[in-house]
């Protein structure tokens, strides 16, 4: 199944601490496929982002049934790296 991944568009920062390549990396490492959805670096321009997440931070997980998954990068990256990415579908929220 691949999803989307939801990332600030400086996809060029690979650095430990960068919540956006914390999660492309967590799903790299998994051999998840997944496609980059750049989205705008400035807050105050992330107006589907909000609706989708309910807040306006990246990075997001959008599953193939329109569902998404939003936490703490090093939350979501745990979640990728035991295996249960998909789990996060459970208490996704559906978009409206």
């Amino acid at each position: 199944m691949a999803v989307k991944l939801h990332r600030c568009s400086n996809i060029w920062v690979k650095v430990q601490g960068h919540p956006c390549w914390r999660v492309q990396k967590a799903l790299d490492d998994q051999g998840i496929q997944y496609e980059v959805v750049k989205e705008p670096t400035r807050r105050g321009k992330r107006d589907e982002t909000e609706r989708r997440t309910g807040k306006r931070l990246l990075p997001w997980i959008e599953f193939e049934d329109g569902s998404v998954y939003r936490a703490e990068s090093k939350e979501m990256a745990e979640r990728i790296r035991s295996g249960k990415l998909m789990e996060g579908r459970a208490t996704a929220q559906p978009t409206a």
